[in-house]
């Protein structure tokens, strides 16, 4: 199972172990692969839930270890509190991790653990088996910031506002780029959240270093502001996808027949809207989605996953004759190969939750978006693509479809939209250099690699 790619190579073996949701495992693998191609042998400790499909990485050693994830696992339909899941691994994984990482340093001398920074428990492990450990934090530096400024104890009320509340539109004196509207998305139980981000906060301050998946170009400033308190070295070599053709460590069968049918839409014409593989979003908005799409009277790709509407299988709950109507026009799917939509000529814009992995992917191809964040990181993603870097449009008041065709006519039809083209094609330009020889991910890659390799 393992090969070091080339055979000259003699490098030590790196441990790592991926949060079990499609938007950490991704990066996680991505990561694994640019280590590997650097001549580092792979072992790869997984939870049992959303278990990696091996065959797709038959150069990498994987070891599975119990996480009682099962027992909670039907509550992420219906508990929008992330911290309640996260907090739940970093107690059942414990044992099962401890128990693993041991057995592998008594069969072989290992470089180092690279963990999510959300499994903040394997610092611990790491400090009691004498081994450095790396977190690798899998979405924005923004982000971060973002976490540790809010008063998730201190303020516990400010989470729970709502639009009749004065303070609602109101910006957050902690963050005044964030609004207190965007916060109250980030989470439902702050003392959870808060208890989440202080554990990952200091564990990524004592751990050996900090990989992000991000380029200096985007948030090198948030990097600076960010190291002041968090003085242990980082190392800034994403985007992570772009080291490699486009390829799938989707848990979900991606539907790749439409790549024929945007094919024949013209060049940016297209709609492409997909809210990633953990948002839910009730009946109601999901139509309001649907009359907006039929409506504006663009082409369209829309992602459906199926149990996303809550009580729905599928697409159940569309409007009545709303696929005779639209046609040809649309096309809805259950998943997709979503860098190929991107990097498709026809895609004009994307409709997205604002997870970091797809954000970054609208970036890498220059497509502009419209943002409707879910939850944990996203309302900050969405407020800087909107307001700090400007490349998109933040759907602010939810899923009501005059609000929802307004945004897509200002990014799809109207000056505004143009500007935001530029602009993030300016940073899709951003992004080649720094990946390029010389560049800033480039050398920071380099500077990784010898740093793993001097532990």
């Amino acid at each position: 199972m393992e090969n070091c790619g080339n055979g000259t190579r003699t490098h030590r073996r790196v441990v790592l172990f991926p949060l079990p949701f499609q938007g950490h495992i991704n990066p996680m693998l991505q990561l694994a692969n640019i280590l590997h191609t650097h001549g580092f042998k792979i072992t790869v400790i997984h939870a049992e839930y959303n278990s990696p499909n091996y065959s797709n990485y038959p150069h990498f050693t994987f070891k599975s270890i119990k996480d009682n994830f099962s027992e909670i696992a039907d509550e992420l339909a219906t508990n929008p509190d992330g911290s309640y899941f996260i907090n739940y691994l970093n107690r059942s994984c414990v044992d099962s991790f401890k128990e693993c990482l041991s057995g592998l340093l008594d069969k072989e001398a290992v470089a180092c653990l690279i963990a999510d920074a959300g499994f903040y428990f394997t610092q611990a492990v790491a400090d009691e088996l004498n081994l450095p450990r790396m977190a690798l934090r899998t979405s924005s530096l923004a982000a971060s910031l973002v976490y540790g400024a809010l008063p998730f104890y201190s303020n516990k009320d400010c989470f729970n506002l709502t639009k009749e509340d004065s303070d609602y539109e109101e910006r957050v004196p902690e963050y005044p780029l964030m609004k207190f509207k965007d916060i109250v998305k980030i989470t439902t139980n702050p003392q959870g959240m808060g208890d989440f981000v202080t554990n990952m906060l200091d564990q990524m301050k004592a751990s050996k270093g900090i990989i992000w998946n991000t380029f200096k170009e985007l948030e090198g400033s948030l990097l600076e502001t960010f190291s002041q308190d968090y003085p242990v070295p980082s190392f800034t070599l994403g985007p992570f996808h772009k080291y490699f053709p486009a390829s799938s460590s989707s848990l979900i069968q991606q539907d790749r027949t439409i790549l024929s049918w945007l094919d024949n839409q013209p060049p940016k014409s297209t709609i492409y809207v997909s809210f990633g593989s953990v948002a839910h979003i009730s009946e109601l908005e999901f139509r309001e989605v649907a009359y907006a799409l039929a409506n504006i009277s663009l082409p369209f790709l829309w992602v459906v996953r199926p149990g996303i509407v809550r009580g729905s299988n599928w697409i159940e709950a569309l409007p009545e004759k709303f696929l005779e109507r639209v046609g040809d026009m649309g096309r809805i799917v259950k998943w997709s190969p979503q860098q190929e939509v991107l990097a498709h000529p026809a895609t004009g814009c994307f409709w997205t939750h604002n997870g970091w992995n797809s954000t970054l992917e609208s970036i890498c191809e220059g497509v502009p978006m419209i943002c409707s964040p879910c939850f944990v990181d996203q309302p900050t993603n969405a407020r800087y693509v909107s307001d700090v870097w400007k490349i998109g449009v933040f759907l602010e008041d939810g899923f009501e479809r005059v609000g929802i065709e307004s945004a897509i006519k200002r990014v799809m039809m109207d000056k505004e939209g143009e500007e935001m083209r530029e602009r993030i094609n300016c940073l899709k330009e951003k992004v080649n250099q720094s990946l390029g020889e010389g560049g800033s991910s480039h050398e920071s890659l380099k500077s990784l690699v010898d740093y793993i390799s001097s532990f």
